[in-house]
């Protein structure tokens, strides 16, 4: 018998995810537990966690199935198109998404679909992906975000990542009306799942309260 919480929780996230809700919240958890251990698969495509064995995941509030309990815990946020003032210096900047295709975009490809992610935008109800084209292509948003600041294109990453940059005036950003409002990240994980107390700290160490 231990009379310390104890245990390896498994969860599959994004690269976002992790890093602008999770490890901000495992840091201190980690250091208050030290008898849990985490173990966190950075994945960026929808993984099947029952399939994958995992204790859960995390995803957006609306990606979350139905059959999963989900708990919120990070805010709602949005995408940032942005770009460098060199780069805008010699492309007039969007004004609508589909102006998109007559710029030099940096792609971000989904290796869960094989394909490009599409750049989704939302005004006054109207929704419109936009598939763009460009010379450099990435499957993360770390280096999506470097080509940017070195003037290689206009690139869509979460706005937190882009908000230092836009202060410093590093980064411009565009189509500000059309990037939409997501539901923040859920923790989730199956309805039947027995939780050990471990589990169960965890989750409340990562319950989002505003």
């Amino acid at each position: 018998m231990r009379d310390k919480p104890a245990g390896t929780i498994r969860i599959s996230a994004g690269e976002h995810s992790t890093r602008a809700v999770l490890w901000p919240k495992l840091d201190p958890f980690l250091r208050q537990f030290p008898d849990i251990k985490v173990e966190i698969n950075l994945d960026n495509r929808l993984t099947d966690i029952v399939a994958e064995r995992f204790d859960a995941g995390v995803r957006l509030g609306e990606q979350v199935a139905q059959d999963m309990i989900a708990v919120r815990i990070g805010p709602d946020w949005r995408m940032a198109v942005i770009g460098s003032p060199a780069y805008f210096a010699d492309h007039p900047p969007p004004q609508t998404p589909h102006d998109l295709t007559r710029h030099s975009c940096i792609n971000l490809r989904l290796l869960s679909y094989g394909g490009f992610y599409a750049w989704e935008f939302e005004r006054d109800g109207q929704k419109l992906n936009v598939r763009v084209d460009g010379q450099l292509a990435f499957t993360s948003s770390v280096p999506i975000l470097d080509a940017a600041l070195s003037g290689h294109g206009v690139a869509c990453v979460p706005e937190d990542m882009a908000a230092p940059h836009l202060t410093s005036g590093a980064l411009q950003r565009v189509l500000v009306d059309w990037c939409p409002l997501w539901t923040g990240y859920h923790l989730y994980y199956p309805n039947r799942r027995q939780t050990s107390p471990a589990f169960a700290l965890l989750v409340e160490a990562l319950r989002y309260r505003g």
